[in-house]
């Protein structure tokens, strides 16, 4: 009895080992990709505003929770009130998923399962839509 439960206690020891060693390495590697999207994210800021393609100016980019990166941007042509947001906010949607899914800029996003939030608004600054692209839909 006395030799099975001296088992039984070095199997728990080890396992609880194994558990504090692994959070620790788990939990650094969870750090480094945290410093690598903070510094990807300032380095998008820097260059910003930035036209990125005929029309369309990112204005910022935004870490507004956990594993969610935001883009805000400017659709410079269009006027809310004139626009037919639903037809404009679908071929965008589907414009993003393609570029989620080749885009090598987007890689670190990809490898840690971040969901892709868009937020558009017109060239008076008055808010449009937002594409949400979560990682099922990229991957």
């Amino acid at each position: 009895m006395r030799k099975s439960t001296g088992l039984l206690l070095i199997l728990i020891g080890i396992a609880v080992a194994l558990v504090a060693y692994f959070q620790f390495y788990l939990g650094e590697k969870e750090d480094e990709v945290n410093t690598e999207v903070k510094e990807l994210v300032a380095k998008y800021n820097k260059s910003c505003p930035l036209n990125i393609q005929e029309g369309i100016r990112l204005d910022s980019v935004t870490l507004p929770q956990e594993r969610t990166v935001q883009y805000n941007l400017t659709l410079l042509k269009v006027v809310k009130e004139t626009a037919e947001i639903s037809v404009i906010q679908e071929e965008i949607r589907k414009s993003l998923l393609s570029t989620a899914k080749a885009n090598p800029g987007l890689q670190v996003f990809r490898e840690n399962d971040y969901s892709l939030v868009y937020s558009y608004s017109d060239k008076k600054k008055v808010f449009l839509f937002t594409v949400k692209i979560l990682p099922d839909q990229y991957k």
